[in-house]
């Protein structure tokens, strides 16, 4: 009985789906809120205004018809703060997402959407331009999968002037992130993941 079940799980796309997102909850709650590496998420985290989409596409054509529904999604329903568009079966290599986010930007802009929309990128092998592999602060936007994180750009705009300091986020995080050190930071990863 117990391997029909585990076969059926592998099988049954909802159940992938709710695993799936019950990592990034566990990554959000104990890497991003707990390190407060984003001070906005833990708010928007608690009033369960994030919405969490998984695609099970395997193309790139089908994620960007997806972030299309997302958007017309976000449009229809104010109480919805932010997404996170989750594609676990697309863009294992973090050069293949980094190029496709060309292609999320053109999307924005041909929906004109630019301005009404941004999007934060996540990864579990995020790589900032100019640094190693292994740089500890690469770790600020790495997640348990890939992640295209849709923000309103009026609360970016809101949480900006009512944040003091937001320009201080990225190098205070970088300063954590070395302060914690590699390995801790991978184990405190992985046990979210």
């Amino acid at each position: 009985m117990t391997s029909d079940l585990q076969s059926s799980q592998l099988t049954n796309p909802q159940y992938q789906s709710d695993e799936i997102v019950a990592s990034v909850v566990q990554w959000l709650e104990e890497f991003v809120v707990k390190l407060n590496i984003c001070p906005f998420a833990g708010g928007v985290l608690k009033e369960d205004k994030i919405r969490f989409a998984v695609s099970i596409s395997t193309t790139e054509e089908a994620v960007l018809e997806e972030l299309v529904a997302e958007f017309n999604r976000l449009d229809a329903d104010a109480e919805i703060e932010t997404s996170l568009f989750i594609t676990p079966n697309l863009f294992s290599e973090f050069s293949d997402y980094n190029q496709f986010l060309n292609a999320v930007d053109a999307l924005l802009v041909g929906l004109n959407l630019d301005g009404v929309y941004q999007i934060a990128s996540f990864h579990p092998n995020y790589q900032f331009a100019g640094t190693e592999q292994d740089d500890v602060e690469n770790y600020t936007n790495r997640a348990p999968y890939p992640i295209f994180h849709i923000l309103r750009e009026a609360s970016v705009a809101y949480a900006i002037a009512a944040y003091p300091d937001t320009h201080d986020i990225p190098t205070r995080n970088i300063a954590l992130m070395k302060q914690m050190g590699a390995a801790a930071i991978s184990q405190l990863l992985r046990k979210s993941s």
